[in-house]
């Protein structure tokens, strides 16, 4: 059976503090072999648990996918900028295990982070995509509503080639200014 595309098997609920070294394995695997990370070390367990409490303490949503009681991917959303002016902008993140693209983990992970964001009081939800080569992510966030906002070229330098980033933005809500 499925929801909107997405099969029931996948539970997406907030992470754990036990998921974060199936988390962080995740991470690293982008970080030494994917360009989705520009970051070229992957961080430790204990940076990892960091992050997670970082946007935890800022109200945003956190959260893994699981399937067969196996976490398969994560999502979370953090804050845009620092500077108050963008206090109702965040910024999404969503990274899958190597074998678990095309199960729907992905879609079930944004569409949580998606809705999480509104409800917790954010506008924009905007998306800093490594590579512009990364159809998948580019096409994930397109499938749920981001749109184009603009292409930063050869800003990184990974593997020995520049690597463009691309920019997403969804307006999640439209609430007035406040």
């Amino acid at each position: 059976m499925s929801v909107l595309g997405v099969e029931m098997s996948i539970i997406v609920r907030p992470a754990a503090a036990g998921d974060m070294a199936r988390v962080q394995a995740i991470y690293a695997h982008h970080v030494l072999h994917g360009t989705a990370s520009f970051e070229e070390i992957p961080p430790d367990l204990a940076e990892m648990q960091r992050r997670r409490d970082a946007v935890l303490a800022a109200g945003l949503p956190y959260l893994v996918a699981e399937k067969d009681d196996a976490v398969i991917g994560y999502a979370y959303a953090g804050v845009y900028r620092t500077r108050t002016a963008y206090r109702h902008t965040a910024e999404d993140s969503v990274y899958l295990a190597q074998d678990a693209a095309g199960q729907g983990a992905g879609r079930a992970l944004l569409g949580q982070i998606i809705a999480q964001s509104a409800a917790a009081g954010y506008r924009e939800l905007v998306a800093i995509i490594g590579d512009s080569g990364n159809t998948a992510s580019i096409g994930l966030h397109r499938a749920l509503g981001f749109r184009d906002v603009g292409t930063l070229r050869n800003v990184g330098l990974k593997f020995g080639r520049w690597l463009d980033t691309v920019i997403m933005q969804h307006t999640i809500t439209r609430d007035t200014a406040g």
